[in-house]
Order: structure tokens, then sequence, then C-alpha cells
């Protein structure tokens, strides 16, 4: 989502044309923007709410009655959503699936809304639809309505209330409409959400999508960095990439994050079943009981004790038991406080990891922007050092792309780095760093593992051991029972 605002050098006619590979004339400042050699565009369409002018379907019409309406300099002109089509449908469902949620979520709440769906020719799909949609509601007569209005701040009384200082009565600026409260793009990212959901299901496609990040919901791994086209090809021929290295790292170590986490809470249900029984037997010794009892039923059985082990009757136990002497675990209730000491050293390791995850990341995406604007940079500057207006508009047709390019680029900067400097070279120093330090981390990932595993051994051999016994006894019982 953006807003498309004058006071950063845009127009809705320019970004119109844009989206739709149209020719269009600006009527406020007389510029044309001409982008019909622009491929991709697959459809685009007008859709209008009550009391629109009908002839504001035409897009030309639409957005320069909007550029006149807007008299400030700084005038908000239009609100872009972009939204992603999903490519296991086909176009003309994926057309029919964008207009109904448009149609529903805002031209029904009065705004006009400029549809242009996008198919560019790649490697990798992309199917997107951009939408615009106006900023101000109409009357009931069909004209322009108000943004916001003003109103007086009354007293308990109800009466006004005078400023001396500014010699005037207080007032307050009142939203005309609720579309620029901050709680509106939660609510549109969830209703897509349950559009895009609704229509897979009825297409019979399981998978499902979800507007929230990740970590709102309550998942360990972080998304990995988008390729970008180049990338890609790169990856699909089989050159590695840093891109491609930085997610395979996350990939591994969201894994590895997962299995481990479900190991613990198998290894935590596991202790606290056994803890029921009330016996604090010495560990070791029920390994090695467990293990005796394993050598005699192959001596009964006439089996070696290795095709007990590859059937999973008996594991062996000898790391397991190095491992209960080496932390000095006796009990069962020792070996729950070890688990928790796991547990807690898991926790710290996995915010570790994801903090780390979540900035190199962030650094890889200032580095691929960068891509996009140093090599476009001096088209820009050169643009705007244009004063002429026929010049800078014949400049501006034949180095759109790259001007545009640009200026998305920084769009990015200027939100993500906050008037912070552009520095790649320490970007790509921190990155570097980040990725050496990877390894220690990594080798204690390995080693908690490691350690689970181990636990998971001895409580499986515990638990067979007393299922072995209870059978024994219960069979002891029976035969004493039967002699009676």
């Amino acid at each position: 989502m953006q807003i498309i605002t004058r006071g950063k050098g845009k127009s809705a006619v320019a970004g119109a044309a844009y989206r739709s590979g149209q020719r269009l004339v600006n009527d406020y400042d007389g510029l044309v923007h001409d982008f019909t050699k622009k491929g991709g565009v697959v459809h685009t369409e007008i859709l209008l709410p009550e009391h629109a002018p009908p002839e504001y379907s035409d897009r030309s019409t639409l957005w320069n009655a909007v550029e006149k309406v807007e008299k400030a300099r700084n005038s908000q002109l239009a609100r872009e959503i972009e939204i992603s089509l999903p490519n296991e449908l086909s176009l003309s469902d994926n057309i029919e699936l964008a207009r109904r949620f448009v149609q529903e979520t805002f031209v029904s709440k009065g705004m006009c809304a400029d549809v242009c769906i996008h198919d560019p020719e790649r490697d990798q799909p992309n199917v997107h639809a951009h939408i615009m949609l106006t900023m101000r509601p109409f009357n009931e007569d069909g004209t322009w309505g108000d943004k916001q209005r003003k109103e007086y701040v009354l007293d308990a009384a109800g009466n006004k209330i005078y400023d001396k200082k500014k010699r005037t009565y207080k007032c307050r600026t009142v939203q005309t409409t609720d579309w620029n409260d901050k709680t509106k793009a939660e609510e549109w990212r969830a209703a897509w959400a349950d559009f895009l959901n609704a229509e897979l299901a009825a297409h019979g496609i399981a998978e499902k999508v979800d507007h929230r990040s990740f970590e709102r919901q309550g998942k360990i791994e972080q998304p990995t960095i988008h390729l970008g086209v180049s990338a890609t090809q790169m990856e699909r021929k089989g050159i590695r990439t840093e891109k491609g290295d930085i997610n395979r790292r996350i990939k591994e170590q969201n894994d590895e994050l997962h299995r481990l986490q479900k190991e613990l809470e198998e290894v935590n249900a596991a202790i606290a079943e056994l803890q029921k029984r009330p016996q604090e037997e010495n560990l070791v010794s029920v390994l090695q009981r467990f293990y005796a009892n394993g050598e005699k039923f192959a001596e009964a059985r006439g089996l070696k004790l290795g095709n007990l082990k590859k059937a999973h009757k008996l594991r062996d136990v000898s790391q397991a038991v190095a491992f209960l002497n080496g932390h000095n675990i006796r009990t069962m209730s020792e070996l729950s406080e070890k688990h928790a000491a796991l547990e807690a050293e898991y926790s710290e390791l996995k915010t570790k990891i994801i903090t780390r995850q979540k900035r190199m990341k962030a650094l890889s995406e200032l580095l691929n922007n960068y891509e996009h604007y140093k090599p476009n940079k001096a088209a820009y500057d050169e643009w705007c050092a244009i004063t002429n207006p026929k010049k800078k508009e014949k400049y501006y047709a034949a180095h759109s792309s790259e001007i545009e390019v640009f200026k998305a680029a920084r769009s990015f900067y200027d939100k993500t780095l906050d008037g912070g400097k552009i520095t790649p070279k320490a970007w790509r120093a921190e990155l570097a760093e980040l990725e050496s330090t990877d390894s220690t981390d990594v080798l204690r990932l390995h080693k908690l593992e490691d350690s689970t595993a181990l636990m998971a051994t001895i409580l499986y051999n515990v638990k067979h051991l007393q299922n072995y016994e209870d059978r024994q006894q219960d069979n002891y019982r029976k035969r004493n029972n039967a002699l009676e």
C-alpha cells in the first residue's frame, strides 16, 4: 500500500498511465505520460461507486478530475494497493477474483477504483494487480465531497472555547471517512486473505495464505528474502548467488529449530508420563538392566543383538550412559532439570538466530535495493536538472524506466532508513560479520540436538523396560493365581 502524493513529485495521471500502459495527458501541469510500449498489462477496468459521475469510467477523465479538485502542492491524490494473484488460477478467474475483492472492499464504500492486472513475461510467474483508489467521497449530486472538516471544540456546557493567544475559537480536524484510519491496512489485508483462501478452496486448492507476519502467526522461522529475477535465473542454472546462500542458511536453520523444538516437546511429554511412577531408581542401572534383558532375549530366541537393534527392539545405550554420567544425572528428576536447562538454552539460542536472520534479511534487502538505486541515479539527476517542460517530458519518455526504478529505490530507503545514510560498504561488512558468527551458533544448535536425541533414547529405553517388567509381573501374578 502507498499514497500517491503531489508533495513527492508524483501525479495520479502519471501513475494511472504507467499502470494501464496508456498515453494520458495531465491537464494540471500539461505533461504527457506515454506508456503504450509498456508490456505485461493484461487487463484494465474502472469500477465506480454510487453517486460517481458515469463519465469517470474514462481513465483520463477520472484522474484529471482528481488532479483538478486537489489544489494544494502536497495533496494526496490517490491510494494504491498492490495484490499478488495466484498462479494456480486462470487469467479470467484472477480478473473476476480481483474485481469482486475491489467491488466489495473499496467501491461499495464510496471509492472509485482503477484496476490494472499485470502478467510480466518472466521465468518466474508474477501475476498481480495494481488498484488505484480515490481519496475523496462523493456527494449525492455527484460532486466531490470533503476529505475532512473542522469542528469547534466545546466545553462541558456545550459552548465554544476561545483561544486568547490565537484570537480565535479552538477547532479540530475531523475526517469525513475512515479510509485513512490506521486499522484499515490490517482490515484490507485480512479481507484479501479471506477472498483468496475462499477462491483457492473453491478450486480444490488446500494451501492457504495468511496476511499476518510469521512472527504474529507464532511461527519460529523468518521468511526468506526475495531473490529477484536475475538471482532466480542464476539459481535455476545452478549458479549460486549471495541471496540464494542466505535463503539456504535461513531455511536450514528454520528446519533445525522446528525439529529441535518438536523433539524437546516430545521429551518433555515423555518425562511427564514417566514421572507419574513414584520410584526414583538410578537411570544408569535402569539402562544397564534394559540392555541385559535385551541380551537374554536374544540368547533365548537365537538372535544376534545387532538384529534386535536394527528392528528397534533394543537401542545401543552406551552413549546414553556416557551422557548421564557426564552430566551427573542419576534420577528422573535430575533428567527433568537437565531438560529444562536444554529448553532454556534452546530459547536463548533461537532468539539469537532469529535476531541475526532478521538483520541479515534487512541488510540483504538494503544491498539489493542499491542495485536499482546506483545505476539509475544519473538518469534521475539529469531529468531533475532539466527546466524546459518539453525537454523534460521528452527525456522522461526515453528514460522513464530508469527514473521510476530509481524513485522506487529511493522511496524504499526513505522509509527504511528514516533519514539515515546509504552505506553499502558498511552493510556488506556487517553482513559478512554476521555470516561468520553463524558457525558458532550452528555448532551449539547441533550439540543441543544431540543431547535432546540422547535424552529421547534414555526415555525410550526406560519406558520399554518398565512396560516389559510390568508385563512380567502381570504374568507372574496370573501364574500364581492359577496355581492357587
